[in-house]
């Protein structure tokens, strides 16, 4: 029989383990072994049962059991040891405490998804693993950032296959109240609110939830409320599940109502409010539309003025390669939810269209693009690698035209990790018994051989590829089961891969560029390679497909049926549902981690970074993070074939490139054994790559990055333009209006040069003059520029540097002449241009405002 309502009773824990709950319900035992041990030692069984969940784990112990618990005195001590360490944790000053001055008070991040832990399953790939791990990464350092997401009835999906390997997905219904989260509530104990306007009269309301991720706390919004109507209610039933106003309505509840929950959250916990406001991707970009309607209402400004004030602190970034990776909306749609009944009093509909109009060339007028709207609303604005934020400056180039695309305001900081999240306890435990303080921070331990011998890391490396291999087995039974087969067929599993065979792991969405399938471009090579009798090669691999995109799983199916052969099946297998749990054992196991997206679409690939943190090596395109760290030493780059327009022409290429990699290399170094058994080329490669790129993907360098150069400025250009009234924001919106109504007049008419002989030298000096008009503009407007560099045989300037020249003479009619001095400090072929651009102090860069006259 079918209950009609289903609810969590709470356990009620004996006072001498009350800290237990506190413990369960901060997300810091997600990355902290000590606290971990502590559950599991309540009851090893149970905790395996309940798939290592501390609150499933307290609430599924019965009265006695605890009640024997709160008698063993020994464990008491524990428990309330664990609690007084999360209460340091939680208050102690640390990194951010002592980085400087003019740091924000509050830092909101808005995303869409967040990958925090296994047993909060609200993400779906990298996006959402880079947030939970940006969130933690936050906390560890101290820095003072506050999530904002939605909470996904069903999360994503599970997903399972069918006998012929078809994807199938699930979508079991999360409850609230089983999870560590907690119901933000008004002083009178009735649950939190936010509400948003819809169109036809209609109402989203929405209660909030927090889960507390170490320092950080995380808002999620949730739809699924008895105020609601039936379809208001199901707007956060899943994650990524519907299009059209179905995502619409997610997104103005991401981005307007998270604005109005943080402001519920100062008012309940006296939390400062943020002063900085960073979206990942464009999901959340409709927060800038409802700060602004708040400066609007409840300070007066006009809409302009309310738009400088809001970029200031705002930081957008952009993680797509393709445009096919963004958010449009019809235009028409968006003026439903913005125009009529619901327009915002002071905010015309026709400015909100603005924000996401595609009005440059090869844009289509009639969509509303919500990485364009995240760039126009955020004065700083960067992609995750350095190959992501030249394809991203060259994808967005339109909205500055006239402008290099090396200047386009778009610039890069790498993704990083989470390394207590992601590094196996045995790596990160043998290290610290083993290295000093210096060598722990620096990662340099690892190149001491007589700190952990060759044998002592071969020995580990086996350990981790032994427990990813029973790991696999595990789920490739259960996948077996669920595809219909009888225990009876499935004795072949417990040879499935072997502990002490090359394993090669391979796992992410499965979207058409990540090509899951360039293993298989020649099956009969890829069976020789996994069956060589003295050098064997074994691939586990996993990754789900969205479930609209027919097309990625038919590639999951071509892979699957592939690995059901009985020939290779002990050799290469897939695991379905692909998961943090999954990853966290995976990651350890893989001697090598492939990754072979079509460059430059890979934004930044972090799933590499996890497996070197456990000493693996990588096998890559040069593409992401990739492309800027491999050193030769580190693993291996896939040679890519640029240039060869024929898709099915490149696979071939780029597989057979891979195969004779795997074959000629890898394998052969892995299996090139000294004396003592060990691999001791191999075993100097991933010394190398632990010391080397240990420092450099983790998360925390990540997030210091954003403090310094993107957070930390954000405050003060904010703090610069709210002060006094908002008159900075005032300032500059009226100065803009300015200079747009006037540029029309602004050119360069004449440049003249001197003090060059017919053989310049090296050192020698380039005087410049310039004349120029600036109509109603004065000098102090605009900043006149010598624009140099090396230029190629069609006058073209790849690289340059801009001088500004001064004022030297003024005439009638706003004309004036500049000059200056440029000192040639490099031989070869040399240019100069003239240009002029706006200039003023509260101009985050030199293209903010598009505008430029060139010579």
């Amino acid at each position: 029989m079918k209950a009609i309502r289903r609810f969590t009773v709470r356990t009620v824990l004996p006072a001498a383990l009350q800290d237990l709950d506190e413990l369960a319900h901060n997300l810091r035992w997600s990355w902290h072994g000590p606290t971990r041990d502590l559950f599991e030692s309540l009851d090893p069984a149970l905790w395996a049962s309940v798939k290592a969940d501390p609150v499933a784990l307290l609430g599924a112990l019965s009265p006695e059991k605890l009640a024997a618990l709160a008698g063993d005195a020994e464990l008491v001590d524990r428990v309330r040891a664990e609690a007084a360490g999360l209460r340091t944790y939680l208050t102690e000053p640390r990194w951010y405490q002592g980085a400087g001055d003019d740091l924000p008070a509050a830092v909101a991040y808005f995303s869409p998804e967040f990958g925090i832990t296994k047993v909060l399953p609200q993400y779906s790939g990298g996006l959402g693993i880079l947030a939970g791990d940006h969130l933690k990464s936050a906390s560890d350092l101290g820095v003072p950032i506050v999530g904002v997401g939605l909470l996904y009835g069903a999360g994503y999906f599970v997903q399972s296959l069918t006998r012929d390997g078809w994807q199938v997905e699930d979508y079991p219904l999360l409850d609230p109240d089983g999870m560590p989260i907690t119901l933000v509530r008004e002083d009178d104990g009735t649950p939190a609110t936010v509400s948003i306007a819809l169109p036809a009269g209609r109402t989203l309301h929405a209660h909030v939830w927090m889960a507390a991720v170490g320092r950080v706390p995380l808002l999620l919004l949730d739809s699924n409320i008895p105020d609601n109507d039936d379809l208001a209610r199901k707007v956060t039933d899943r994650l990524y599940g519907g299009g059209g106003e179905h995502r619409l309505q997610q997104e103005l509840l991401l981005g307007v109502g998270g604005v109005r929950a943080l402001r519920l959250w100062s008012r309940l916990t006296g939390a400062p409010e943020p002063e900085v406001y960073h979206t990942n991707e464009g999901h959340a970009g409709f927060l800038g539309v409802e700060r602004v309607a708040e400066l609007v209402a409840q300070h007066g400004l006009g809409v302009d003025e309310a738009l400088e004030a809001v970029r200031s602190a705002t930081v957008f970034t952009t993680h797509t390669p393709v445009p096919a990776g963004i958010d449009r909306f019809g235009v028409d749609t968006i003026s439903q939810y913005f125009g009529g009944d619901n327009e915002i009093a002071g905010v015309p509909l026709d400015r909100i269209l603005a924000l996401g109009a595609e009005d440059y060339e090869g844009g289509d007028p009639t969509v509303f693009n919500m990485a364009v709207m995240g760039l126009r609303l955020g004065g700083r604005a960067n992609g995750v690698s350095l190959l992501h934020g030249e394809v991203s400056r060259g994808m967005f180039n339109g909205l500055w035209p006239g402008f290099d695309g090396s200047e386009v305001p778009i610039s890069s900081i790498t993704n990083g990790v989470h390394a207590p999240t992601w590094v196996d306890r045995r790596v990160s435990e043998l290290a610290e018994s083993r290295f000093t303080p210096a060598e722990l921070e620096g990662a340099t331990g690892w190149l001491n051989p007589d700190a952990i011998s060759d044998a002592e890391l071969w020995a580990v490396r086996r350990e981790l590829r032994a427990q990813t291999v029973e790991d696999a087995r595990a789920r490739l039974r259960k996948s077996w089961r669920k595809r219909g087969a009888s225990p009876a067929e499935l004795g072949w599993v417990d040879e499935a891969l072997s502990p002490d065979v090359l394993t090669i792991g391979f796992a992410r969405r499965v979207p058409t560029y990540k090509r899951l399938t360039l293993m298989l471009r020649d099956p009969d090579r890829l069976r020789a390679l996994l069956l060589d009798p003295e050098r064997p090669v074994q691939l586990i691999i996993a990754g789900k497909s969205h479930p609209a995109d027919d097309q990625g799983k038919r590639l999951i199916q071509q892979l699957v049926k592939f690995t059901d052969d009985p020939a290779v099946r002990h050799r290469i297998v897939f695991l379905p549902n692909y998961d943090i749990g999954m990853a966290q054992t995976l990651y350890p196991g893989c001697d090598v981690w492939l990754n072979n997206p079509l460059r430059p679409l890979e934004a930044c690939g972090t799933s590499g970074m996890k497996a070197a943190l456990n000493g693996g090596l990588n096998l890559s395109i040069l593409d992401g993070w990739w492309d800027e760290w491999f050193d030769g030493e580190n693993g291996w780059a896939i040679p890519t074939a640029d240039g060869v327009e024929d898709a099915d022409r490149r696979d071939d290429l780029e597989a057979a490139a891979l195969y004779d990699l795997i074959e000629s290399q890898v394998a052969q170094r892995f299996y090139d054994r000294g004396e003592d058994g060990t691999p001791q080329h191999w075993l100097q490669q991933v010394r190398h790559t632990l010391a080397t790129l240990g420092p450099k993907v983790q998360a925390t360098r990540m997030v210091e990055d954003y403090v310094r150069r993107l957070y930390a400025p954000a405050a003060v250009a904010g703090r610069a333009l709210h002060g006094s009234g908002y008159a900075g924001a005032k300032d500059l919106a009226g100065w803009k209006a300015t200079v747009r109504s006037d540029w029309s007049q602004v050119r360069v008419d004449h440049v003249e040069s001197a003090g060059l002989g017919e053989s310049p030298q090296v050192g020698d000096r380039l005087a410049v003059r310039a004349y120029v008009s600036l109509g109603a503009l004065s000098p102090s407007d605009v900043d006149v520029q010598v624009v140099h560099g090396k230029v190629s045989e069609s006058d073209e300037m790849s690289s340059f540097e801009t001088q500004s020249l001064e004022v030297t003479e003024t005439y009638e009619n706003g004309r004036f002449a500049f000059g200056g001095e440029v000192v040639l400090d490099f031989s070869g072929a040399f240019g100069y241009t003239v240009r002029i651009v706006p200039r003023h102090t509260g101009l985050a860069n030199v293209a903010e405002l598009g505008l430029v006259a060139n010579a």
